[in-house]
């Protein structure tokens, strides 16, 4: 499988993300996380990988939660995540075994071409 990409598509940063990958030539696909939330198993796989990185709380879904919901972020943040996955900061960036958050040019710089 190659690279994917797990984000929302109408997010600045996941289309810089991919922009970037388009111009590197690096063959992705994006998910978009609202249309196909991702697996819990895989959702507590990238919190293991990510720990509290994985959580926007900058967002607006964040600020809209109710206090019982936010703390649920502490007790049990992948199957917050998968109710509210906009919650999910993003992009994901998944290759092979390797798992990243965010747009960090430098982190994906060795991501393979097409």
């Amino acid at each position: 499988m190659g690279v994917q990409v797990f984000g929302l598509k109408n997010c600045d940063t996941c289309r810089k993300a991919r922009k970037w990958l388009d111009a590197k030539g690096v063959n992705h696909e994006f998910v978009d996380v609202r249309e196909q939330t991702p697996p819990l198993a895989t959702l507590k796989k990238w919190h293991a990988a990510l720990g509290d990185a994985l959580l926007n709380r900058r967002g607006t879904t964040w600020r809209q939660l109710s206090d019982a919901e936010r703390a649920r972020a502490d007790s049990n943040l992948p199957a917050l995540l998968h109710e509210y996955p906009a919650l999910m900061k993003r992009p994901v960036v998944i290759n092979g075994n390797d798992i990243n958050v965010g747009f960090d040019e430098k982190a994906l710089q060795g991501l393979s071409r097409k």
